[in-house]
């Protein structure tokens, strides 16, 4: 006999939020872990907010929001919220209770723009970080270092000639199309409609050929730190941001982050200042890289902070000698070099970074540093089992 289906009355529920996750899901290996990351950020927390007034969101919980954002790759705090309203889940993780009200999309944007403010994302990723050496997860002599571009949010058509760069103001300014009024526009000359969308004033289609653009003419209008770079050969330029990161070759665990300008050379400086300024290290390491990496001042700078430089060599006059490949160490380190790109791999496709969604190099690196801990808390969950 076929049932009839019965609108759900109102009822009340007794089994508690902890009770309805899985024993056996994910995110209960990873709550302990951020909750003893997040109580040593209780003094910069602290130092940020002020002593009296109108209580805000808690930073635990707003941080664990955003991580949630990283983890399940939700692109806007619109729909975080709105998965808020209704993921048990989300609840238990962020510690809403389940008739707690959610908060509202504008003031949890502000509240998370006094975090941005602060060094918490380091002061998270250093927490992770220390809750994967307790546990004897990170290597202090093996190391491996590679760089990428994190596309800004800003378009080709922003990154227009400065007077100030070009040092005059003799060229004219790029012509702007003016926008036509919706009772003038039947009147166009054009009868192509991509063509009265252009004299319409709308979104036009702007041919670079035969314009030199470059960083020391152009800037872009819309995010002034983003510089027009490209990977390499053969491949198209875009306003992006220079990504560098440090792995450790036991587990590869991300262990150093850097964002900076994409000039031509910021991806092995980076690289060198990561070894350098690494808290736990021993006087000597090694570190692998690609053919990116082979370059003269590179590798002296690296043997100069007390590190053997595996970097892969080039056909044709490279920097590496067989002081460093004769070695057994130096395959090992080329084979292991590869894994870096996996969190490359995550940290665009799943952590939000392929295209960062803020402007300033401040802002995206402390997005990008947040999503690299978010993966190594993805990592650790599959080895903190192993290692105890």
């Amino acid at each position: 006999m076929r049932g009839t289906e019965r609108e759900q009355p109102t009822m009340f529920s007794y089994v508690a939020l902890e009770d309805r996750i899985p024993a056996d899901h994910p995110l209960r290996t990873i709550r302990p872990v951020v909750n003893r990351a997040l109580g040593t950020l209780s003094a910069t927390f602290d130092q940020i907010y002020a002593d009296g007034g109108r209580p805000s969101i808690p930073p635990e919980q707003l941080l664990r929001a955003l991580l949630l954002q990283v983890l399940y790759t939700i692109r806007s705090e619109r729909q975080l919220m709105e998965q808020l309203q209704y993921n048990l889940l989300y609840r238990w993780f962020v510690g809403l209770g389940v008739d707690d009200p959610v908060w509202d999309v504008t003031v949890f944007t502000k509240n998370r723009q006094r975090l941005l403010i602060g060094d918490i994302a380091e002061g998270f990723f250093a927490g992770i970080l220390a809750e994967a050496r307790r546990a004897g997860l990170l290597s202090t002599e093996h190391f491996t270092v590679d760089g990428s571009l994190v596309q800004a949010w800003a378009g080709q058509k922003s990154f227009q000639r400065d007077s100030e760069k070009s040092g005059s103001d003799d060229e004219p300014p790029a012509p702007r199309l003016e926008r036509v009024p919706k009772h003038r526009r039947k009147f166009l000359a054009s009868d192509d409609p991509r063509r009265q969308a252009e004299e319409a004033g709308r979104n036009p289609s702007v041919s670079f050929h035969g314009e030199r653009r470059s960083n020391k003419t152009h800037t872009s209008s819309t995010d002034p730190d983003a510089r027009l770079a490209r990977k390499g050969n053969g491949r198209e330029a875009q306003l992006a941001y220079q990504a560098t990161l440090a792995m450790e070759n036991r587990h590869g665990l991300a262990v150093g982050t850097r964002i900076t300008l994409a000039t031509g050379t910021a991806e092995w400086e980076n690289a060198v200042d990561l070894i350098e300024t690494l808290p736990y290290r021993r006087q000597r390491v090694t570190v692998g890289a690609d053919k990116g990496f082979d370059v003269e001042r590179c590798v002296t700078q690296l043997r100069a902070v007390g590190a053997v430089p595996h970097v892969a060599q080039r056909q044709k006059g490279s920097a590496v000698d067989g002081r460093t490949t004769r070695h057994p160490g130096y395959p090992v380190s080329q084979r292991t070099r590869k894994r870096i790109e996996e969190i490359y791999g995550w940290l665009k496709t799943i952590g939000l970074c392929r295209q960062t969604r803020f402007r300033g190099v401040d802002r995206v690196g402390w997005m990008v540093t947040f999503a690299t801990a978010v993966y190594n808390l993805v990592r650790m969950r599959s080895l903190l089992p192993a290692a105890a």
